[in-house]
């Protein structure tokens, strides 16, 4: 028997098996599965930022009414050091607030970072001026050229 002829022979019982076992015994669905688990998208792994004592000492430790009262001591010292007619008796950090704190690199950055809480920011109340009352006007030219 020549090659040709066994594999006539072979090849259909054996196409037969497979789909046999793929469809009746379940293979494909098992298949299709571990496909799919491969497809699916892993969540990320996020890392912890890594813990940093003396920051959180110092956090800990900050503007509690001890160390208000080291602060003030301490900025008074200051004063008498450089000499309080330094600046003819003038505090001249009188009134202000600290900077804000610095973010840490890691920290997600924020369109608001460095502005102060309380800042009202720039009134646009005024910003079209005379356009203004016209707007829904322009508005609607706009929408009829699309």
């Amino acid at each position: 028997m020549k090659k040709s002829e066994l594999k006539k022979i072979l090849k259909p019982l054996v196409q037969e098996c497979i789909k046999e076992s793929l469809l009746e015994d379940g293979l494909i669905s098992g298949i299709i599965a571990e496909v799919v688990k491969g497809v699916s998208v892993p969540q990320p792994i996020v890392e912890a930022p890594p813990k940093d004592i003396v920051t959180e000492r110092m956090k800990a430790n900050a503007f509690g009414k001890n160390q208000s009262n080291k602060l003030q001591e301490h900025r008074s010292k200051l004063m008498a050091a450089i000499g309080g007619n330094a600046y003819n008796g003038v505090d001249l950090f009188e009134g202000t607030t600290p900077a804000p704190a610095q973010a840490s690199p890691t920290a997600q950055a924020s369109p608001m970072s460095g502005q102060a809480a309380g800042d009202a920011g720039v009134d646009i109340g005024s910003l079209f001026g005379s356009v203004g009352r016209n707007w829904n006007a322009h508005m609607n030219e706009i929408k009829e050229s699309k």
